[in-house]
């Protein structure tokens, strides 16, 4: 009964309306990734000649948010058919450290289709295709402190790398198409050596 009266009372006030937007994560707590394991996820990638690793991927309510962490090493050219794009997950790089081209458009030459037995098509951002040229792609310098933004359907392609480019990826996941990773397993995946050959 004091329940009853006190929403009432808030209805009443102006405080609680039931035809307020509600929140499409209710009760989901926040989450927190320390510098310190994004920097052994790099350590990682380094000394395993790793290029892409998910950090995390964490349910948001109506979508997910995939956290990882990329490391690539000097590119003087690009590799054949190395354009990247993905069907439902958008990307979002911040540039931590190096530099680079960056080519990105949503035309893309030759497309063809990423085998859906990929780690990075099963584990990381889900379908997609590779292409061999962007036609009508945009160039970017990318540095340390940028930040790119890539549309889902959008071709992305590193067509140079100075040195080194290390860059955290948020990925946008609205259809949920990747599993999700927790601390646990994370902490799991730092503590022995990544898998190969998927």
């Amino acid at each position: 009964m004091v329940v009853a009266v006190g929403v009432v009372a808030a209805l009443a006030q102006g405080r609680i309306n039931p035809t307020d937007p509600q929140p499409t994560c209710s009760m989901c707590p926040g989450y927190h990734i320390p510098v310190s394991e994004l920097q052994a996820y790099t350590k990682k990638a380094i000394e395993e000649r790793l290029t892409d690793q998910q950090v995390r991927d964490i349910e948001i309510g109506k979508a997910h948010i995939g956290i990882g962490m990329v490391h690539r090493g000097k590119l003087d050219a690009p590799a054949p058919d190395s354009v990247a794009e993905h069907d439902q997950v958008s990307e979002v790089y911040h540039v931590i450290d190096g530099s680079a081209t960056l080519v990105l458009g949503p035309d893309i030459v030759n497309r063809q289709r990423r085998p859906a037995t990929l780690q990075t098509v099963r584990e990381f951002n889900g379908p997609g295709n590779n292409g061999s040229d962007i036609r009508n792609g945009v160039a970017y310098q990318v540095k340390t402190g940028d930040v790119v933004v890539i549309p889902a359907g959008t071709g992305h392609w590193f067509t140079r790398i100075d040195d080194h480019i290390d860059y955290l990826m948020v990925r946008i996941d609205p259809d949920k198409v990747t599993p999700l990773k927790d601390q646990a397993a994370s902490n799991a995946y730092l503590s022995r050596p990544a898998p190969r050959g998927q």
